[in-house]
């Protein structure tokens, strides 16, 4: 624990360190030339203010679907937080950021009790964690290289951190981030594809520029003139891709059910075929059977000549499975199926699949993604790279965890549509279901908990998908991260040696 302590106390180096001269007074400087007044370290006060306002502004952005526009909320959430790294110590702006995140996640992710009782609060300092690591980098950086110099890492810092947490270690959880709270423009409808991650290097780009006087002495109408030639410029320089359709799109169907039997899934299956006689494809959730498609359905299928989605248990040897989406086609084979990707972790959710494939479909080329494997763009980039044209998403919510779950799990789809500039239809067990058009809107959706509901929708195919340029830009922040923190350890550590002043 001590070492672990000294780690985040030693990112900012000492008052006075070897080779360094402090500059006199309270202002930073670029070489010979004085470019900004360096506010000083803010105090108890200040900083409580701070992160009421961060904690305020990111339960406004995620509290409600009625109101989209109110996930531009978070970006008061992003300059109260990029305001809080300016901290006299290190130790001090992760203790900061820590609490900052535990008040946010901790509220969002209350459902966590429903499933894991106690242990959620763990969860929730886990991801907290990443928060106030960000903090304690960014103050660690202020405090050596200047606020100025510092400004450039914000978003770079932010950005590597929330992609190795959402994406690549053991406990990725890629909900609650910020490009999730906005609306789906900004992560590629109607112009360039950014993506999520991009999305939220943006707003911390934007926070970390704000206190700079070329940014604070714009006027509003400055600001919007900017801001508008600025869309402009991009959208000059990247167009717009429509992705026109090349086939027909499928008339889909998909039955909200959570853990039906057997039997009365035909029964289902009829009463939404008699509401949507031109229906070709029926979507049924993630988990709608207990083991591999029995013969009721493959005969329903026959009999009416339609396609059904629907998952399962596809058994895999010792008492093993995996979590699968099968296709029954309309002679009643199963012409595709496509296990989990990601299971989820500490559930009993099956092995992984062995690869990702794509359905060739009457319609055109179909991936499949089981219920979290969604929040992955790992998983989705697998997919896109094939050449999918249409998501298909089964999902299991069980009606037990709360409508403010389904809520957030709502939110994921929306902006990966318009990332990929790719249509999906997600299908969950008990709400809330939803077909999204490659722009991000969503078309169709049914209510929660919505046992028994329909959803009808024909979404159209574009000739292909995109990767959002942030596919390539997070990484590349994550990698830079790293590189930075583990300059300020080792000069921390460099000047511990020395027996330079500790902080």
């Amino acid at each position: 624990m001590e070492n672990a302590i000294f780690s985040i106390h030693a990112l900012g180096g000492g008052a006075v360190t070897v080779g360094q001269i402090e500059p006199p007074g309270n202002w930073e400087c670029d070489m010979n030339n004085v470019i900004e007044p360096a506010p000083g370290p803010l105090n108890w006060k200040q900083s409580c203010l701070w992160l009421a306002l961060a904690v305020a502004c990111f339960h406004a952005a995620y509290t409600s679907l009625k109101f989209p526009a109110a996930g531009l909320m978070i970006f008061g959430y992003v300059l109260a937080l990029v305001r809080l790294t300016n901290q006299p110590g290190v130790r001090r702006a992760f203790y900061f950021g820590l609490a900052t995140a535990f008040l946010c996640y901790g509220p969002q992710l209350w459902f966590f009790c429903k499933i894991f009782n106690v242990a959620a609060a763990v969860l929730w300092l886990v991801l907290a964690f990443w928060v106030g690591l960000f903090a304690a980098v960014i103050c660690g950086c202020r405090r050596r290289w200047g606020a100025a110099r510092t400004a450039w890492l914000i978003p770079v810092v932010w950005t590597g951190l929330e992609y190795f947490r959402s994406e690549l270690y053991y406990l990725k959880f890629s909900w609650l981030n910020v490009g999730y709270a906005l609306p789906p423009f900004f992560s590629g409808a109607g112009a360039c594809h950014l993506g999520v991650y991009a999305a939220g290097f943006v707003a911390f780009a934007i926070a970390a520029a704000w206190p700079f006087r070329l940014v604070r002495k714009l006027g509003w109408l400055e600001a919007v003139l900017a801001v508008v030639a600025g869309l402009a410029a991009w959208v000059t320089i990247f167009p717009t891709d429509f992705h026109a359709a090349t086939r027909p799109a499928p008339a889909m169907v998909g039955v909200q059910m959570e853990f039906p039997t057997e039997a009365v899934i035909p029964r289902m299956l009829d009463r939404a075929l008699a509401k949507n006689p031109n229906a070709q494809l029926f979507v049924m959730s993630e988990y709608s059977l207990e083991g591999p498609v029995p013969e009721a359905l493959k005969n329903w299928c026959r009999r009416h000549a339609r396609y059904l989605v629907i998952g399962g248990k596809d058994p895999a040897g010792a008492g093993n499975y995996r979590n699968t989406a099968f296709v029954v086609g309309t002679n009643g084979d199963i012409v595709f199926r496509q296990g989990k990707s990601v299971p989820i972790q500490f559930f009993q959710d099956g092995l992984p699949a062995v690869e990702q494939t794509l359905w060739s479909s009457p319609w055109g080329k179909i991936g499949f993604c089981i219920c979290y494997d969604l929040s992955y763009t790992r998983v989705v980039d697998e997919l896109v790279r094939q050449g999918a044209q249409l998501l298909i998403v089964p999902t299991m919510d069980v009606e037990y965890w709360g409508r403010h779950e389904h809520e957030l799990h709502f939110r994921v789809a929306p902006p990966r549509a318009a990332e990929y500039g790719l249509p999906i239809f997600r299908l969950a067990s008990s709400g809330i279901s939803q077909a999204v058009a490659g722009d991000g809107s969503v078309i169709a959706r049914t209510p929660m908990p919505g046992n028994g509901a329909f959803m009808a929708a024909s979404l159209c195919l574009p000739a292909h998908g995109v990767l959002p340029l942030d596919r390539y830009l997070a990484p590349a922040c994550t990698a830079i991260s790293g590189v930075v923190l583990a300059a300020l350890l080792f000069l921390a550590w460099k000047e511990r040696a020395a027996g330079g002043k500790k902080l």
